[in-house]
């Protein structure tokens, strides 16, 4: 099973409009890492 392309570019936007990271820095993440800071971002207002 892959994760869709598309639900990865909207995590990777969505960090790097946040935390102003770059896309490089955002992929390295492992995919559970990166739902975690998705999930911060919003439990943070954003």
């Amino acid at each position: 099973m892959t994760y869709a392309a598309d639900r990865i570019h909207e995590e990777v936007a969505y960090v790097a409009y946040h935390f102003h990271w770059s896309l490089d820095q955002i992929l390295d993440l492992e995919h559970a890492d990166r739902l975690r800071y998705v999930d911060q971002i919003v439990r943070l207002g954003g």
